[in-house]
């Protein structure tokens, strides 16, 4: 019997103990999912906006004799966000009281501070719809984006600022309106400009064969006609134009006297699109700068500048610097691509640089889908704005694309009037000449407008 009880006692000993080996492993294997757990514990947030920002300065008036000098700097201090953090930010910047649908957005990437050069906040302010000359206030917030979902918004700070006008103001309210126009006898008018003679007025434009009449504010109050002899006349005559090409007309309201002589600039040589032997690619005016401007695609090979597509008046660079002279040598061009080139009449100097042009394609153009694209032209005294007046669009789709190529363009994913990247075709459902503007003003939410004549 004492036998019999020892091993019973063995047995339950053997069965405590692994019973106590049981609990223990457990005991261990709940701690280490205790650990596990807390090792993917997701971050907490402490901020709930973004960090405050300061302004170097409340108030600043703009020089444009200063461009290179600092105008402001924004400031902002490391934020805490619970954890540690690599932030991307952003300043927004508005008008006094506006609720930043339509910001500049300036991009800063990781730095915790921006200053801002004169000649780089001005036309931010222009941009914004700020009056030059005019002390205005202005509102700055900070954006942190942190990852792809995560991203704050810091306070408004407030600035108050007087920006210059950058751009020459050659604007009139005359203008030149007719069945020889594009915009017929209901205009829009073709504008008159201002010249370096007071109450002489000068228009660069482009005729069809028919009748032309002058006047104010695209309106019939007061317009002035043929009065005999190149003389203007209150309620005159329309004036005939008996070939289609491109004008320029000077209109003298002193001497109430007008002109009117076939005008044109244009780009010709191995390098362009028509050969030495032309017809050139056509200059137009830019009355923001008082110059001649260009948008060419250019191959590798040679230019000149001529006047009236005719070698009797025609430009080259000697020197190669830039400065032009009668009859020069040709200008070298050292690679395809499209081009921007400037042409200043009066201190005869050209600029030409590598450049990025926005174009219409699709279906209801001239070049189809395959191009070429028909061109905008950027408003040069407005950054972001380019339009394209007067294009004739079929019933069919449109896009808009950058140089004529695929990998940068835009269509309207809910025909409203936003662009997306790589959006929706836009349907043109009736055919007709249409009036197209694109607002790159704010990269991030591009918008254009479509207007039929």
């Amino acid at each position: 019997m004492q036998g019999i009880n020892q091993d019973n006692t063995r047995k339950h000993h053997k069965i405590m103990k692994k019973s106590m080996l049981k609990i223990f492993s457990l005991i261990i294997f709940s701690l280490g999912l205790i650990s596990c757990e807390k090792e993917f514990i997701q971050p907490v947030l402490t901020a709930s906006t973004g960090p405050s920002i300061t302004l170097s300065k409340a108030t600043a008036v703009l020089v444009k004799e200063e461009v290179a000098n600092e105008a402001l700097t924004v400031s902002w201090p490391k934020p805490d966000y619970g954890f540690t953090a690599a932030a991307s930010y952003t300043i927004l910047i508005d008008k006094k009281g506006g609720d930043f649908s339509k910001a500049v957005a300036v991009s800063v990437g990781g730095d915790l501070k921006k200053t801002f050069k004169v000649g780089e906040l001005n036309p931010i302010l222009l941009q914004l719809g700020l009056k030059a000359g005019v002390a205005s206030g202005v509102d700055f917030k900070l954006q942190s984006v942190i990852g792809p979902t995560t991203s704050f918004l810091s306070p408004a700070a407030s600035f108050t600022v007087t920006p210059f006008l950058d751009k020459l103001d050659l604007s009139t309210n005359w203008g030149v309106v007719g069945s020889a126009t594009p915009g017929g006898w209901n205009g829009p008018d073709l504008p008159f400009y201002k010249t370096d003679v007071a109450n002489v007025l000068v228009a660069y434009v482009d005729l069809a064969v028919g009748e032309i009449k002058f006047r104010t504010d695209n309106k019939w109050d007061y317009n002035v006609g043929d009065g005999g002899s190149g003389s203007i006349k209150v309620n005159g005559d329309n004036i005939k134009v008996n070939t289609a090409g491109s004008y320029k007309i000077t209109l003298d309201l002193t001497k109430n006297t007008y002109t009117i002589i076939p005008y044109s600039w244009g780009v010709v040589g191995s390098s362009a699109p028509n050969g030495w032997g032309g017809p050139d690619v056509p200059f137009w005016y830019d009355p923001a700068t008082d110059q001649w401007r260009a948008i060419v695609k250019l191959v590798k090979g040679e230019i000149k500048i001529r006047f009236n597509n005719d070698w009797s008046l025609n430009y080259g660079d000697d020197g190669a610097n830039g400065t032009l002279e009668a009859g020069g040598a040709n200008i070298a061009i050292g690679a395809d691509g499209f081009y921007l080139i400037t042409f200043n009449q009066k201190e005869l100097k050209v600029k030409i640089e590598t450049f990025k042009v926005w174009g219409i394609v699709g279906s209801a153009t001239a070049g189809g889908w395959g191009g070429p694209d028909t061109k905008f032209r950027p408003d040069f005294g407005n950054e972001g704005i380019w339009y394209l007046n007067n294009i004739s669009l079929s019933v069919g789709e449109i896009k808009f694309r950058l140089n004529d190529d695929w990998g940068v363009n835009y269509g309207d994913d809910g025909a409203n009037g936003s662009l997306e990247s790589g959006g929706a075709n836009i349907a043109i459902g009736s055919a007709g000449v249409y009036n197209v503007k694109l607002d790159f003003r704010n990269p991030a939410a591009p918008t254009y407008t479509l207007i039929k004549n």
